[in-house]
């Protein structure tokens, strides 16, 4: 229900994609959105939310709103100007759940509620922002960056120890700074978590304080931004897809796992206890490196007979920060009793990650242990990840440069000149090779273009480079200055099987092309109509003036385009604003066509027998040609 509503409420409008970027704020409850009732308690209030963001200036631009969109309770909410590099509007919509929840009543239920809502509306908005109460924050990051599998947009976690609209309030900046990292064109394409100035990687990011503005760490990971004076992107920090494949949601979680705290003096009776069925899998926290008390074999026994019988144990530390290790004797006994080592993952990352592995019927008890030692989402460092140094740095050092911000224009200049060369010579070898030396596949030329824009709008460029780049971490979403998006230069470039990869990697239309269609249309060019129809566009889109493809192709007596038109499905019967059909439109030409020829011939048609002759000159009308196409002529 909540879906239909905003589909009638929210979307009757159109952003452009050149100077605005669309967000999804799904409101799931949390103190963030909170106000004091009559009792001067702070408690949910539905339906209050963006009523009170609309009031709010430094939340909503009323002036640009109207001018935009015009009035009423249903149209958009609009972030004010921000300094950035591509000086983008955020257009954002709020969907508040029903009810709002308390965050200690989250669980694998609104996870799969979140993750379905932002499935949904995947190809509508560039980024989500979720707010959230604190408390079980770090759980909903780390589960939804499992069940959103291969993620190409942001979708940003926040909530606040303060509400929104108390006069001093951390949850106001959160918010604002989260709309920024989803809708400011950054592409960092994963679940984050914003809170207290820093983003972080949701499954990296634990909850360390009840009552500070600074709630929030990364033990073990540094932050992927912070929010400063401007905003600093650590982009060798990011993950970038490793496969050509668009969004999948995994909605199935198992939820027979748990969590195992050992302390002094733990009875093997009470580790078989917690290990008894239905338990498929748990995340045993253990002393500082990994250790327990291996002069207790009653311990060992029960861990190794759970493994035998095959629930998967996965070690993490109970420290703050830090690693499981094999360094001491009592880690290699673990790993001898079937446990696997967790690295240094976060408890909650590690029981969500348990939880996703153990939901994958396709695999089997062999390949999901392997998995739970294996880096899927960030969230774990790879200890057998091959060194390679860093390009940036060693030309730094040769150049002799040591400050932050210069090292930062160096990366701003090199990086995308000698991708955009690799690309442009056709070299997959030399792109395989500045992503050893840490090439940044998402960087940007001044024109916010990126080296998979450059591959796509070259003709000269092969397909086996546009697939190099998107295995590398090429971003399909990165829009530049223009708006336009490595699927829009392939279109134009009639680039189809280029198109047919990036629909593959999840690339889409960002914006309404009825004018490019119809256009198309009067030119006659059936391959940028089939260009468009592969990238997904709806070929009976309209112009400004309400005419379709079909009007412009009637209007020009293009039979072929109306021929294939009517091949996919395109109606002729849809009127523009002066009330014409194509149908009309082919009349209306058929019968200026019949009175020259009738004047230039002397009446030497015999009746009727003009049809098939102007069919073959391409210029019977569409019930004609519908006729003739019938009957197999």
């Amino acid at each position: 229900n909540h879906r239909k509503k905003m589909t009638q409420s929210k979307f009757s409008f159109l952003t452009n994609s050149e100077t605005e970027s669309k967000v999804l704020v799904l409101y799931t409850g949390g103190t963030i959105g909170m106000m004091k009732n009559k009792y001067g308690v702070l408690a949910p209030n539905p339906n209050a939310l963006e009523k009170r963001i609309r009031g709010y200036q430094h939340m909503h631009d009323t002036e640009y709103a109207l001018e935009r969109f015009g009035t009423g309770p249903s149209t958009p909410l609009v972030m004010p100007q921000f300094d950035d590099d591509l000086r983008r509007r955020i257009v954002y919509s709020i969907l508040e759940y029903d009810p709002l929840l308390d965050s200690s009543d989250m669980g694998v239920k609104e996870w799969t509620k979140i993750a379905s809502d932002i499935e949904h509306w995947y190809e509508t908005y560039d980024g989500f922002v979720i707010l959230h109460g604190t408390d079980t924050l770090c759980y909903t990051a780390s589960a939804l960056s499992f069940m959103l599998e291969n993620l190409g947009k942001p979708v940003i976690v926040t909530g606040a120890q303060i509400p929104i609209f108390e006069t001093r309030s951390d949850g106001r900046d959160n918010f604002l700074s989260a709309l920024i990292m989803a809708g400011g064109g950054y592409n960092i394409a994963e679940v984050c978590v914003f809170f207290g100035h820093k983003l972080y990687r949701g499954n990296r990011t634990v909850k360390t304080s009840c009552d500070a503005l600074q709630a929030f760490t990364s033990p073990n990971y540094p932050p992927l931004a912070v929010m400063s004076i401007s905003v600093e992107i650590d982009r060798a920090a990011l993950i970038r897809p490793k496969e050509i494949e668009r969004l999948k949601v995994h909605t199935e979680l198992n939820p027979n796992v748990g969590l195992l705290r050992i302390f002094p003096g733990m009875s093997g009776d009470t580790i078989r206890s917690f290990l008894r069925p239905p338990v498929e899998g748990i995340v045993l926290q253990t002393f500082g490196a990994g250790n327990i008390p291996c002069s207790r074999n009653e311990l060992t026994s029960a861990l190794a007979e759970a493994s035998e019988r095959g629930v998967i144990i996965v070690n993490i530390t109970q420290c703050a920060q830090g690693s499981v290790s094999e360094v001491y004797e009592t880690g290699r006994v673990l790993r001898d009793c079937g446990v696997i080592s967790g690295v240094d993952m976060t408890p909650e990352a590690a029981l969500c990650k348990l939880s996703y592995v153990l939901s994958k019927p396709e695999w089997d008890l062999a390949t999901r242990r392997s998995m739970m030692r294996t880096s899927l989402r960030g969230e774990l460092t790879d200890i057998s990840a091959e060194d390679t140094e860093d390009l940036i740095e060693a030309v730094a050092r040769c150049l002799k440069v040591t400050s932050k911000m210069q090292k930062k224009v160096l990366n701003n200049i090199l990086y995308p000149a000698m991708l955009n060369n690799a690309v442009l010579a056709d070299d997959v070898v030399r792109l395989e090779d500045l992503h050893k030396q840490g090439a940044d596949f998402t960087a940007v030329d001044t024109e916010a273009r990126t080296s998979l824009h450059v591959a796509c709008a070259n003709v000269d460029v092969s397909t086996e480079v546009v697939k190099c780049l998107l295995k590398l971490g090429a971003n399909v979403h990165a829009r530049d200055v223009r708006g336009r998006t490595p699927l829009r230069d392939a279109i134009d470039q009639d680039r189809h099987e280029i198109i047919r990869v990036l629909k593959r990697a999840g690339a889409h239309l960002v914006s309404p092309c009825g004018n490019d269609l119809v256009q198309a249309a009067e030119k006659g060019l059936l391959v940028r109509l089939e260009g468009f129809r592969l990238a997904g566009a709806d070929l009976s889109q309209s112009d400004a003036s309400g005419r379709t493809a079909a009007h412009a192709a009637a209007l020009h007596g293009r039979r072929d385009v109306i021929e294939y038109l009517l091949r996919h499905g395109v109606s002729t019967d849809v009127k523009d604003m002066l009330g014409l059909t194509p149908n009309d439109y082919s009349k209306l030409l058929e019968k200026k066509t019949i009175d020259s020829e009738t004047t230039k011939m002397n009446g030497e048609y015999r009746n009727g027998e003009h049809m098939n002759g102007n069919y073959k000159n391409g210029s019977c009308t569409i019930e004609e040609y519908k006729v003739v196409t019938k009957n197999g002529s």
